[in-house]
């Protein structure tokens, strides 16, 4: 509820934190307002914030997001590539199967009800005449999949100005 997307001095999503946290690093002087929300009030001159900025930059060391289902299904919002199903009969279908020299790597591996990845079998989607929504592709990192689980649940849209790759 009461969560702020945190931006680097170039407009590079950093983390997520507290309203309180982010208040205090506006008071300080560390970080400017960029969203906020007018409905709620600290004081009579503060609105709470839902984006700040950084004012100095800060250097954050490259972090690869492991392949996990955990991670594929985040990315994928928990819906079905090919029908559009989100339920709890999900599972990771292999674009290019394994058994054809596929790679467990983002670029190759979707989010399927268990419908589709039986139709589809051991053949490619173009085989199978089955067409994926959206390709596969490598996020940015966790950061990214944390705010993107927040602008489809309505809580945050505005977020989505300054997160590259949520659609």
């Amino acid at each position: 509820m009461g969560q702020v997307l945190v931006l680097n001095a170039s407009y590079e999503p950093l983390n997520i934190t507290s309203w309180r946290r982010a208040t205090v690093l506006m008071l300080k002087g560390k970080a400017e307002t960029l969203e906020e929300d007018s409905s709620r009030v600290i004081r009579p001159d503060i609105n709470i914030p839902t984006v700040i900025r950084l004012r100095h930059f800060v250097r954050v060391p490259f972090r690869e997001l492991p392949v996990t289902r955990k991670n594929v299904l985040q990315r994928d919002n928990s819906c079905c590539q090919y029908c559009g199903y989100s339920g709890d009969k999900l599972s990771i279908d292999h674009v290019i199967p394994r058994s054809r020299g596929g790679l467990d790597n983002w670029e190759n591996v979707t989010t399927a009800c268990i419908t589709c990845n039986v139709v589809k079998g051991n053949r490619t989607p173009q085989e199978a005449n089955m067409l994926i929504k959206r390709k596969p592709h490598r996020p940015l990192g966790h950061l990214s999949l944390e705010a993107n689980k927040h602008i489809h649940s309505g809580l945050h849209r505005e977020w989505s100005k300054y997160v590259i790759g949520w659609d």
